[in-house]
């Protein structure tokens, strides 16, 4: 699976935007240089079934395969920009998914 596209989900509750823009504003370089891709953010989702995430912000973006997002994550750039993530939100959970493998 490794040569497949992955997917971060984050689940996160901001509760100091200061903190939470600072680290907005160096989080889409470091992304790039990994080779990832913003998808999508969202601060009002609708829950359908199952058991309901916090209430907070859903973010999704992409890397080209999981050893790119286990280099973004381990960064020692992205570590350092994360504390201020920690500062600013409480994080519900950060989960990679894989994609599908290509067509053959």
């Amino acid at each position: 699976m490794s040569d497949t596209a992955v997917y971060i989900i984050a689940n996160l509750v901001t509760h100091d935007k200061e903190e939470y823009l600072k680290y907005e504003k160096g989080f889409f370089p470091l992304l790039k240089k990994h080779g990832g891709s913003f998808i999508t953010y969202d601060d009002k989702i609708k829950h359908l079934e199952g058991t309901e995430p916090r209430p907070g912000r859903i973010v999704i973006f992409q890397f080209p395969s999981e050893s790119a997002a286990e280099t973004w994550y381990n960064d020692p750039e992205y570590q350092a920009l994360s504390e201020h993530r920690r500062a600013g939100t409480e994080l519900k959970s950060l989960t990679m998914v894989h994609g599908l493998p290509p067509r053959q």
